[in-house]
């Protein structure tokens, strides 16, 4: 039995597929906002402030082991619904908080590991969702192109305190926007141009010191065609540290619209 802890974003969806394919004995932590996965009957609506709930639930389905996946927004701490061990670990969550939603699912994942509960990479299920080292376009990037990638690369690596960037744009050489806590959708609504089509690349890394069991850069069809609006001609990921979606799809769009899709 593994303990499935599901926040937002489509990444769930392709992980709960592959489990029911292959049979495996699962439940649902459901921590959306909106119950994404409440028509499943393995579905528990557990509050972020519920430890002692979530603790008991996994321990009574003897869940010695689990998978987050999905983004975890950090909560109005005010509003949440606590129990006794929410009252305890809650000062411990508010102070990770600060660090950004990540730094969240890092500080409970430290509070399971007390529990002798462990937690797998989310990509244990579905390694096909991640790429290789390699082109998987048809449009490769040119001499100007490896420029800003590199200078997209360094920037990601100077952001040592920053420590919810994952993501860079950098065109012409000159870095246009550095992804903050609003994430990527934000980050390349700033970085449409007028005057520039086609032109500057996205480069999405993981984090500084980041746990790769959770929160690995996630990148689909709706990312390539922000970087279409905004007139960003591609995209760069870490190989085998990336969550890719709808892969045919995103090519597919890549090539009729001659933009690349490239991992390091």
């Amino acid at each position: 039995m593994i303990g499935l802890i599901f926040g937002e974003t489509h990444f769930p969806k392709e992980i709960l597929k592959k489990i029911k394919k292959r049979k495996v004995r699962y439940l649902i932590i459901d921590l959306t906002k909106s119950r994404v996965f409440k028509k499943d009957r393995h579905f528990n609506a557990v509050s972020i402030g519920q430890f002692g709930r979530i603790i008991k639930i996994l321990k009574e389905n003897n869940c010695k082991k689990v998978l987050f996946a999905g983004r975890v927004k950090k909560p109005n701490f005010s509003k949440l619904r606590l129990d006794l061990k929410g009252i305890y670990y809650m000062p411990r969550i508010i102070k990770s908080s600060k660090l950004g939603d990540a730094a969240i699912l890092k500080e409970i994942i430290k509070i399971l590991s007390q529990e002798r509960i462990r937690t797998v990479s989310s990509l244990t299920f579905n390694p096909e969702l991640t790429l290789k080292k390699g082109n998987y376009s048809k449009t490769k990037p040119n001499k100007e192109d490896k420029t800003d990638i590199n200078k997209a690369i360094k920037t990601l690596n100077r952001l040592g305190k920053y420590t919810f960037s994952q993501g860079a744009v950098v065109r012409n050489r000159k870095v246009i926007a550095i992804e903050g806590k609003g994430g990527t959708q934000k980050m390349l609504k700033r970085c449409k141009s007028k005057k520039f089509r086609n032109k500057g690349v996205l480069v999405k890394f993981p984090k500084k010191k980041q746990d790769l069991r959770i929160d690995l850069p996630t990148v689909g069809l709706q990312t390539l065609t922000q970087c279409k609006s905004a007139g960003i001609k591609g995209i760069v990921l870490k190989g085998k540290q990336n969550v890719f979606l709808e892969r045919k799809k995103c090519i597919s769009f890549a090539n009729k619209n001659k933009m690349f899709i490239t991992v390091k």
